[in-house]
Parts: C-alpha cells; sequence; structure tokens
C-alpha cells in the first residue's frame, strides 16, 4: 500500500465521519440555537434549560439515525476488508 492508497482511505474516514456525526451535530446546533433565542426573549437564564431539551433531542435523533449510521459504517468497513484483502 502507496501513500495514495492511505491517503484515499483517510480522506474516505472522515467523509463516513462527517455523514455519521453531521446530521446529529447539526440537529444539536438548532436545538441549542432556539432554545437560546427562547432564553433571550424571555429572559430565563436556567442552565438546565439548556440541556436537557438537547440531551433528548440528541437521543431521539441518534435512535431515528441509527439505521443509516450503521449503513454508512458497514459499507465503508466492507470497502475497507476488500482493500486489506487485494493487498494479500
Amino acid at each position: 500500500m502507496n501513500e495514495t492508497e492511505t491517503l484515499e482511505v483517510i480522506r474516505e474516514a472522515v467523509i463516513v465521519l462527517l455523514q455519521v456525526a453531521g446530521p446529529v451535530m447539526l440537529i444539536s446546533l438548532l436545538v441549542g440555537l432556539i432554545i437560546s433565542l427562547f432564553q433571550a426573549l424571555t429572559q430565563i437564564q436556567e442552565m438546565t434549560l439548556t440541556f436537557v431539551p438537547k440531551i433528548v433531542v440528541v437521543f431521539v435523533s441518534l435512535l431515528l439515525l441509527f439505521p443509516f449510521m450503521l449503513s454508512t459504517m458497514t459499507s465503508f468497513m466492507e470497502r475497507l476488508v476488500d482493500r486489506i484483502i487485494a493487498l494479500g
């Protein structure tokens, strides 16, 4: 395996990482923005108001997005194993 193939595997791994983590992070960002806007409008500065809804929404989004995340990681792993088999 040369440098080009190694960089290709690393590039694919970063893309898979962004595909798997990106949707959950964006959902968390949007919920945090909505909560911050609500706090600014109502002047309620309660710390638990920030964390509890975000934790619940992230947990629900993980449950809903788990099949997509699993299929993305499985296909990446299959491609990686095929490359490993092709080496030997």
